[in-house]
């Protein structure tokens, strides 16, 4: 039976207005506890063993649960007698926990296809896996740095420095682990004087220092803590507008396809640097719409710059974490950058002969936008692509996806192929108001 572990001792303070004397885990959204959306998702996914690890008021939520019988699904509790930190509360429950088991902080809001990040683990072999995501405000945010694999290589804390560019992923609060791999982290006497024991803080950091293998598993799935007022409203509104309920993996999702030079950032006959990239004006504003009304934002780029020997896969990383950072600094993400590194035609000086090769990925060929589809379940009747030139016009008819042609760049006037788009707009910002405004006219 699959164990689901939820972090329900929270107190809190900063929402006493709305809570009263009520725990934070507690906290109504949509009319129902927050706790009792995260039980029906457990049984929605199998995890009909649950574990409430409870502090303030703690017998109000185990008067509202009982043993679980009510949601078919079976209930325990472990008390904390003072806060013991995430990871310390967890680890001083050690007796009740599976072989593997997932673990969830009672004070979020989740949409996540559970089945999915189960069988990535499983898949991975790995004995932590970590739900990462981009977000909106990278930049005062504790970040996760992984590997070409999704391997966790790195955790980088804020504050960050200036200039140095880091990709937008952020530990999203929810984690699988394997009940063998925290057995060295067990509360001995160091633990026990060094006050709260946290996961992100301290025993992840660990597990990462000790050779652990960890995967940071990045999902655009809806997980939002309510631990302010304004983050609180946020979430209702959200609930409100089905923006929670259409979020999961499990659903088919709607995604806005971008190209890159030219489209978000100025042509620069190949860009090589970090410090070429600027984005266009207005860039910023589109993705945040797009972001705001739940569409995926995928960019999928050309890249044979590597090919050619101009720069390293390290260095275009460099570019794509600055990229994100730019667009974070103005509150808007991307969920997925795929590139391919690829150039058939020889005779550069320098060049890669690994990979000069014709592929299955380069535009207009779709490869980019099929690992898309697979990796975020998108339903592609509902997608868009959006470029500046005829190339990606022809990788959107060969994808089966709407095309807006933006001039920017090259505004279409590289005549590679003989097609047109769906759209034409002057730029991103633009086409981003065109789409909001079909799909709003859409709902009416």
């Amino acid at each position: 039976m699959k164990q689901l572990v939820i972090l329900a001792g929270g107190k809190g303070t900063r929402l006493k207005d709305r809570l009263g004397d009520l725990p934070k885990p507690m906290v109504p959204i949509g009319g129902r506890p927050l706790l009792e959306h995260q039980v029906e998702l457990a049984r929605r996914y199998g995890f009909l063993d649950l574990v409430f690890f409870v502090h303030f008021r703690a017998e109000l939520i185990e008067q509202c649960f009982g043993n679980g019988e009510k949601w078919g699904v079976k209930i325990r509790y472990v008390r904390e007698r003072e806060p013991l930190g995430t990871a310390g509360a967890v680890l001083a429950g050690w007796s009740e926990l599976a072989d593997r088991f997932v673990v969830m902080y009672g004070d979020t809001m989740v949409n996540v296809d559970l089945e999915r990040l189960w069988l990535a683990h499983e898949r991975d072999g790995s004995q932590a896996t970590i739900l990462v995501h981009p977000n909106d405000h990278p930049l005062d945010s504790d970040l996760v740095e992984v590997d070409a694999t999704s391997r966790v290589v790195a955790f980088h804390n804020r504050p960050h420095r200036e200039g140095f560019w880091h990709q937008n992923l952020v530990n999203a609060g929810l984690y699988l682990l394997d009940k063998a791999a925290l057995k060295p982290y067990l509360p001995g006497d160091a633990m026990k004087n060094s006050g709260p024991y946290d996961f992100g803080r301290d025993l992840f950091p660990a597990l990462l220092r000790d050779g652990g293998k960890m995967l940071g598993y990045n999902s655009p799935e809806y997980i939002k803590d309510i631990g302010t007022p304004q983050r609180y409203d946020r979430v209702c509104a959200e609930f409100g507008s089905g923006v929670i309920a259409r979020s999961s993996l499990a659903t088919p999702q709607r995604a806005v396809f971008l190209d890159r030079d030219g489209t978000l950032v100025p042509e620069r006959g190949g860009l090589r640097s970090a410090a070429e990239l600027e984005l266009f004006p207005g860039t910023a504003e589109a993705i945040r719409e797009f972001n705001h009304h739940g569409w995926r934002t995928v960019l999928i780029t050309n890249q044979p710059v590597i090919a050619k020997g101009w720069c390293t896969p390290e260095e275009l990383q460099t570019v794509h974490n600055k990229l994100e950072m730019l667009l974070g600094r103005e509150h808007a993400f991307l969920d997925r950058v795929y590139f391919c590194p690829h150039h058939p035609e020889k005779g550069f000086p320098g060049e890669r002969a690994e990979l000069k090769i014709d592929c299955d990925c380069r535009k207009p060929k779709i490869g980019m936008v099929v690992r898309a589809t697979k990796d975020l379940n998108l339903d592609l009747s509902c997608c868009w692509l959006i470029g500046d030139s005829t190339t990606d016009v022809q990788t959107a008819r060969n994808a089966g996806l709407k095309s807006i042609l933006v001039r920017t760049g090259h505004s279409g006037n590289d005549r590679r192929y003989p097609v047109e788009p769906d759209e034409t707009f002057d730029t991103l910002a633009q086409a981003a108001r065109f789409l909001m405004a079909r799909e709003e006219a859409a709902t009416l």
